[in-house]
């Protein structure tokens, strides 16, 4: 059975575990030819505790470190203005002081990327700078994750990126989430493969297997059950109709849910890229316990600002209507609108508000257009 944590037992309603970054963004001219960016930051860890925190009035705080300079006073600041808790940031001074330190000449440093969001058949593009961050070197027991979940969060977060960012990041990863289970916390991981990330596939399936062990809601597309757990779907022709893909998928989430008897939920996002901004969109949440697929209202041919952050929001939507105590099938409405929502605006994290949330998944039932706010 599926529980989660009542509000008034505990601080927090949501924790997440991972990177942040900051973002540099070109806009609409390519990072080689660029001259000029808008600074966001982002990491598809935190993504999940910001959504939860702006849109929907949470409470939550990331788990993170940061070098003690501007850039990551600046990430800070940005993680602030959206309402989310950043007491238990770890920082590293810049004079060598103590084990979380460094040094001035960037060590360790901040991570930070370039992200073009692409326009038209021209794709968008990521480049990473991370091989140095802080949060690389957190290993076992530098977090007393007891104290922080003895004290009550009703919702943990982490995902693929982080647990396999590093040598030590999986077995920090592991111990946060047998920490969480200990006290009840309610665990998602977004299996979220990146290549850039870890290229060895075997060793990333080695430890993603560990931690969905450890997982009651898993998130991943179909690639990333491949990549990430070597779980594949039959195959399906691109000129099949939309059922029988759905069939091949369920199929595979069964597949999963059989080998992973803890996972309560395992959800996924559509996205159907036409153009690098214009895309189809939709979500499935398969209810593992009951048995059932709870598929969100497809959007087709939607124009999209930014694609960073799309599957992100889905997770948090999807926390928030739980938690709220709204049905599974409502959640995974709840998660695709919040995710075309946050597609619609730039930088990786929401812009919108719940209020917007709930407007759009009556919007998309009812097939109705966008009307001017006057």
């Amino acid at each position: 059975m599926m529980q989660i944590k009542q509000a008034g037992e505990c601080q927090l309603d949501a924790l997440s575990l991972g990177e942040v970054m900051l973002r540099l963004d070109p806009e609409d001219v390519p990072t080689e030819r660029a001259r000029g960016a808008r600074i966001w930051h982002g990491g598809g860890e935190t993504n999940v505790a910001e959504g939860l925190s702006y849109c929907f009035g949470m409470r939550t705080s990331v788990m993170t470190a940061l070098v003690d300079d501007g850039i990551g006073r600046n990430i800070e600041n940005q993680l602030r203005e959206a309402g989310v808790d950043t007491s238990k940031i770890i920082w590293f001074n810049t004079q060598g002081q103590g084990k979380f330190s460094t040094d001035q000449k960037g060590s360790l440093h901040n991570g930070i990327n370039f992200t073009w969001k692409g326009r038209g058949v021209l794709p968008s593009v990521t480049y990473y700078y991370r091989a140095h961050t802080p949060i690389r070197e957190l290993e076992l027991g530098d977090i007393d994750w007891e104290s922080l979940f003895a004290s009550g969060v009703r919702w943990f977060h982490t995902g693929g990126i982080y647990a396999l960012l590093s040598p030590t990041s999986a077995e920090v990863t592991l111990e946060a989430l047998a920490a969480a289970g200990k006290h009840g916390t309610f665990r998602s991981y977004d299996l979220n493969y990146r290549a850039k990330v870890e290229p060895n596939k075997e060793h990333a399936r080695e430890i993603n297997m560990a931690v969905v062990k450890q997982a009651d809601f898993v998130v991943g597309n179909q690639s990333d059950f491949e990549d990430a757990l070597g779980e594949t779907c039959r195959k399906v022709s691109k000129d099949d109709a939309f059922e029988f893909w759905l069939e091949a998928y369920t199929e595979l989430l069964k597949n999963v849910a059989r080998k992973y008897p803890n996972l309560k939920l395992i959800g996924t996002q559509l996205r159907g890229a036409l153009t690098a901004d214009r895309i189809n969109w939709g979500a499935v949440l398969y209810d593992a316990v009951a048995d059932e697929i709870h598929l969100a209202t497809v959007r087709e041919n939607v124009e999209i600002a930014d694609r960073t952050g799309g599957g992100d929001s889905f997770v948090s939507g999807v926390a928030a209507a739980l938690m709220q105590g709204n049905s599974i099938a409502e959640a995974v409405q709840w998660g695709a609108a919040h995710g075309i929502c946050v597609q619609a605006t730039p930088g990786d994290t929401t812009m919108v508000t719940q209020d917007q949330i709930e407007k759009e998944v009556k919007r998309a039932a009812a097939g109705g257009g966008v009307s001017a706010l006057r």
